[in-house]
């Protein structure tokens, strides 16, 4: 079948190509922002991929159905289908394995444990020095600050989970991070949770509370500490830091976290592939 824009529910189908199929039909109630009614066929595919995806109908980690088996579902070609996947292995989204198949991507693998952690030793690599060790400095409940709330896509005032923590390299404080996650999705998360998991922040969102982070943005600065920041890093009022602020989505854009880190990088260096 042909890539060109797919008919939808109160068009007339294109001479030749049959009636949409009742999955691009379900189009029509998408958000008109998520979908537009002339968007590439695989887009539109791609588009009720995600859905399922955003659903729980494939969870992270599991095997989602071949090429094949999709363009039956939706009732178009294969190629039509790799590209719209292809997209979303793209965005890690999903990770194709070599005569395994397509799985959904999943925090908990090894090599995409640190995928939005992008500070690297200057001596060898993150593979080489090991994982950070983490120290729980406090995980409260509070009321949304009005930056915080708007960030979050949450209203001034509405329960926020604020965490923060330390994470030391070879025994020296390196990063200090101060989080701030929706309440609703996080409910029972915990500082004694946080301390006995021993996989990463996104990991632990994943697997115990269903949230999986797809994407993130981030702003960065060079910044002075204050006595406090200096006390838990161990550093100096005159050492300048890196300070990331990321906000991170889950599908469908929707915002799961603010992260404001302070960086020391006098052993360590901020390192981003651009392509």
């Amino acid at each position: 079948m042909s890539q060109s824009a797919a008919p939808l529910p109160g068009l007339a189908p294109v001479a030749g190509a049959g009636a949409p199929s009742p999955a691009l039909a379900g189009l029509a109630s998408l958000p008109s922002g998520l979908t537009p009614a002339f968007s590439p066929l695989y887009s539109q595919i791609k588009g009720l991929i995600l859905q399922s995806l955003q659903g729980g109908e494939w969870k992270p980690g599991e095997a989602i159905p071949s090429e094949m088996e999709l363009a039956g579902r939706y009732r178009v070609s294969q190629g039509t289908v790799r590209k719209a996947v292809d997209e979303l292995a793209a965005g890690n989204l999903l990770v194709r394995r070599q005569g395994k198949g397509t799985f959904v991507a999943t925090h908990v693998e090894h090599h995409v444990q640190y995928r939005f952690l992008k500070l690297i030793p200057d001596e060898g690599d993150s593979s080489t020095e090991g994982p950070a060790q983490r120290e729980i400095i406090d995980c409260k409940r509070l009321r949304a600050a009005s930056d915080v709330a708007r960030a979050l896509g949450l209203r001034a005032g509405d329960a926020v989970l604020q965490v923060r923590r330390v994470l030391s390299f070879a025994g020296r404080p390196t990063i200090l991070e101060d989080l701030w996650l929706p309440g609703g999705p996080f409910k029972g998360l915990t500082a004694e949770r946080l301390s006995l998991y021993h996989g990463t922040m996104y990991a632990l969102f994943e697997t115990e509370f269903g949230v999986r982070m797809v994407r993130a943005t981030e702003k960065i600065r060079a910044v002075l500490p204050d006595p406090e920041q200096c006390s838990l890093l161990k550093t100096q009022p005159n050492t300048p830091l890196l300070s990331v602020e990321r906000v991170a989505y889950t599908y469908n854009s929707a915002p799961m976290e603010i992260r404001r880190g302070l960086y020391l990088t006098d052993t360590h260096h901020y390192r981003n592939e651009l392509n």
